[in-house]
C-alpha cells in the first residue's frame, strides 16, 4: 500500500536521494513540523519525499530496521517504506512503524506533541490506544536547537521538540 500512496503523491513533491541528503532532509522536516529531531533514526535511507500540498511524506530505506530508544526502553521497528501525513506537531495515518509492547509488535498510526504541554509526545495505535512519553527521549544527540534556522519561532519549536526550554530559545 505504501508504494501506491507514494506514487499517488509523487507529482509536485520534493524528492531527495542518497543517505546523507535524506538524513539531513528528514531531520529538517521534523524540525519544520515541530517534532523531535531524533524520531526517525533511519541510517540507510535511499529516498525521502515530501509533498507540501498534501502533507504526505515518505522515507525509503534499504531494509527494515529496529531502533531502541534507551531513555524510555522501547523498541521501534521501521519498515523499508515509512509513510505519513504531517502537519504542525503531528504525524498521522502512518504506515511502516511499529513498537514492541510486552511480547507483540503493535502498529503506530498517529503521533503528536501536545500544544498545551510541548514536553510530551503521544503515540496512538489504529485502535485508538495510546501512550505518552517525554519529548526529550526522542531528541537527536548533538543536534542544534534550530535545525531549520527560520528565526525565533522555529528555534522555539525545535527547542521544545528537543525537550529544552522554548522560552529561553525564543530569546525571552
Amino acid at each position: 500500500m505504501g508504494s501506491q500512496a507514494i506514487e499517488a503523491h509523487r507529482a509536485g513533491a520534493e524528492v531527495y536521494h542518497g543517505a546523507a541528503l535524506c538524513a539531513e532532509k528528514s531531520t529538517e522536516l521534523l524540525g519544520e513540523v515541530g517534532l523531535p529531531l531524533g524520531l526517525l533514526p533511519l541510517g540507510e535511507m535511499e529516498e525521502v519525499g515530501y509533498n507540501r500540498g498534501t502533507g504526505f511524506v515518505w522515507l525509503r530505506q534499504k531494509k527494515a530496521t529496529t531502533h531502541t530508544f534507551k531513555q524510555i526502553g522501547r523498541q521501534v521497528s521501521y519498515a523499508a517504506e515509512v509513510t505519513a501525513f504531517v502537519e504542525d506537531r503531528r504525524m498521522k495515518r502512518m504506515t511502516g512503524v511499529k513498537t514492541k509492547e510486552l511480547l507483540i509488535w503493535v502498529a503506530l498510526s498517529d503521533m503528536f506533541v501536545d500544544k498545551d504541554d510541548p514536553s510530551k509526545i503521544t503515540f496512538k495505535t489504529p485502535t485508538g490506544l495510546g501512550r505518552t512519553f517525554p519529548v526529550s527521549a526522542f531528541a537527536k544527540e548533538g543536534a542544534p536547537a534550530a535545525a531549520n534556522g527560520k528565526g525565533k519561532e522555529a528555534t522555539a519549536a525545535a527547542a521544545a521538540a528537543n525537550g529544552k526550554e522554548a522560552a529561553a530559545a525564543a530569546g525571552k
